[in-house]
């Protein structure tokens, strides 16, 4: 979420986490996303997918999977080096490309690293200034941003795991039939909207009421319609 709304800012549009959970979540059957929301569920098909070129390609359909492949053997050397390299490569071919670039110098940079998945941490700390950079100012932009995102990761991950522990503590109390499924949708989504529960709607908007009530989950929105939950 945090890369999407990185992204999201740097096209200039104004949409952050808020507005892209509404514009992935509350889409009607046959709906597009719109920009803002089709950067973000870019985002999440990156980071949920087994990373390989074909899988990418998916991710980014405005990019074939040969074009996709040149990229990521632009980046030579260690980790962020290499992760550097293949975001300029992008980014000199295609200037406004920026949610592929740096999809493609996470994508990099996992794949240096040996991860199955990929993390979006350059995604969340690079600066619009850091964009324009080449080279070596580059790389050291790249270093810096890891860094600071890096931190943040592992805070959030320390936090989420914290979280989804209790939820999976609780889910026992749960009576609803189906409330198992419900719970692990909830530990794999960013967000929920009750109408994406295996329930029927009713049972589905008491069971995200216990869930807050039991403290395992929280209302994301503040409205009193159009709710989404997430841990």
């Amino acid at each position: 979420m945090r890369a999407a709304e990185a992204c999201v800012a740097f096209s200039g549009r104004p949409e952050r986490a808020a507005e892209l959970r509404d514009a992935i979540h509350l889409l009607r059957p046959g709906d597009l996303p719109g920009p803002a929301g089709e950067t973000c569920l870019e985002w999440r098909r990156a980071a949920e997918r087994p990373l390989s070129v074909k899988a990418l390609a998916r991710t980014l359909p405005g990019a074939a999977p040969g074009q996709i492949a040149t990229w990521l053997d632009a980046g030579r050397g260690p980790p962020v080096t290499r992760a550097a390299m293949v975001l300029e490569a992008v980014l000199s071919e295609a200037p406004r490309a920026t949610t592929p670039a740096l999809v493609l110098a996470d994508a990099a940079l996992a794949q240096a690293l040996g991860w199955p998945h990929l993390v979006p941490l350059l995604a969340a700390g690079v600066t619009r200034a850091d964009l324009r950079k080449q080279g070596d100012d580059l790389r050291l932009a790249g270093h810096r941003a890891l860094l600071a995102s890096a931190v943040e990761a592992l805070r959030l991950s320390a936090d989420l795991t914290r979280r989804a522990a209790h939820l999976t503590a609780v889910t026992p109390k749960l009576r609803a039939k189906g409330a198992g499924a419900a719970v692990e949708i909830f530990l794999t989504r960013d967000a929920v909207a009750p109408s994406a529960l295996p329930l029927p709607d009713r049972a589905a908007r008491r069971l995200c009421d216990r869930l807050v009530d039991l403290g395992a989950v929280r209302e994301l929105t503040g409205r009193d319609t159009f709710r989404l939950y997430g841990v």
